[in-house]
């Protein structure tokens, strides 16, 4: 903007004077506030170069810098009404601007280009900033639905080994407390069952104390090489479980199943392994049922586990926590697409725990992680 003030100027003319400089700065100024008030500070900048033009004989200047960086930041920050305004008076403004110039058709094309070019270079910015201000906000977006994505799974992960947690201590405890109980009367008139039952409490223990190591095992952030990873209970290990609960001082318990019996896959195997535990885990602790019977029903389709005892029923064991195990039998068929029911066994004796779970078809989101340690 100085240079012409400090270049020889033409013979003929005046030298420049405090008040060309004046004015000029005058011109530039403004545009220290041109992104608080595009507006007002472009009509400052024009009619100080009208000012400069009409009032004094300074140097003149090849372009309008002043009015282009005006008319750009108007274009990058202003409203639809305010740029079109301001752009329609500029225009305007540079028919007269060449008229008291040169008058000449080229310096008319060239005024409108260069303001063109600046209320484009203008809008340009404001589009690349808009898009900007989009991609961060929805990478803001991804970053929330990311975390509450992972409170989420942390939620479902706590709540899955709280489930592990209930069946394996709830269904080892039992045990232990049925042949305890039982321990001190077989004691005194038969010592043989006593000794059973002792062993049936050991082994319930040790049981309880593998599973849980094993869950620990998979729980750690760096397993070490030399532990020893087990696949989980299926179907295959429901005969050992029902002879740890049939010992002496427990229950009766009948296995028997029904259709073409198949190998399940391993998920399908572990979740009907902790039906059958937990429904056998209930009706041990709060039935006082002398028989209890486990049926697994195949057909095409889905497998139904159905578990009766001849207990008491549902009303002496309500409000003693069994609504835990039932959630999480529930839980865990809801897993697989399948659902589950519960309450008094046929013509109302006895209580009953039923599960269908499909076979044909399954839940893509059941795996093996999500259903049993």
């Amino acid at each position: 903007m100085s240079i012409p003030f400090l270049v020889d100027r033409p013979e003929g003319l005046c030298p420049a004077t405090w008040a060309d400089y004046a004015l000029t700065s005058l011109a530039v100024l403004p545009l220290v506030w041109r992104r608080r008030a595009p507006v007002a500070v472009t009509l400052a900048v024009l009619a100080a170069g009208a000012a400069y033009k009409l009032t004094l004989d300074g140097p003149g200047q090849p372009l309008p810098y002043p009015g282009l960086i005006a008319l750009y930041t108007v274009a990058a920050l202003s409203s639809a009404r305010k740029r079109v305004s301001v752009a329609s008076l500029v225009a305007a403004l540079i028919l007269p601007s060449v008229a008291l110039n040169t008058q000449d058709a080229k310096e008319l094309m060239f005024s409108f280009f260069v303001f063109g070019a600046a209320y484009a270079l203008g809008r340009l910015t404001h589009v690349r900033g808009a898009y900007t201000a989009a991609v961060e906000d929805r990478a803001a977006q991804l970053e929330r639905a990311n975390r509450i994505e992972a409170e989420q799974a942390t939620a479902r992960e706590r709540a899955r080994i709280a489930r592990e947690m209930h069946d394996i201590l709830s269904h080892a405890v039992s045990i232990m407390i049925v042949q305890a109980e039982s321990g001190p009367v077989a004691v005194r008139v038969a010592p043989a069952r006593a000794e059973a039952a002792f062993e049936a409490i050991s082994e319930a223990g040790r049981d309880a104390m593998a599973q849980l190591r094993r869950m620990l095992g998979v729980l750690r952030e760096e397993s070490t090489p030399a532990a020893p990873r087990e696949p989980q209970p299926g179907t295959e290990a429901l005969p050992a479980l029902i002879e740890r609960v049939s010992l002496d001082g427990g229950p009766s318990v009948a296995y028997e199943t029904q259709g073409a019996a198949r190998p399940l896959p391993p998920a399908i195997g572990t979740t009907v392994y902790r039906i059958v535990q937990e429904a056998l885990t209930n009706a041990v602790k709060h039935a006082t049922a002398s028989l209890i019977c486990v049926q697994l029903a195949y057909s095409t389709s889905a497998l139904t586990i159905a578990v009766r005892d001849d207990g008491v029923g549902p009303g002496a064991a309500a409000g003693t926590g069994t609504e835990h195990g039932l959630i999480g039998i529930g839980e865990r068929a809801a897993a697989h697409g399948g659902t589950a029911t519960a309450g008094p066994g046929p013509h109302g004796r006895g209580f009953e725990v039923r599960a269908v779970i499909p076979l044909a078809t399954a839940v893509p989101v059941a795996s093996a992680a999500e259903v049993g340690m």
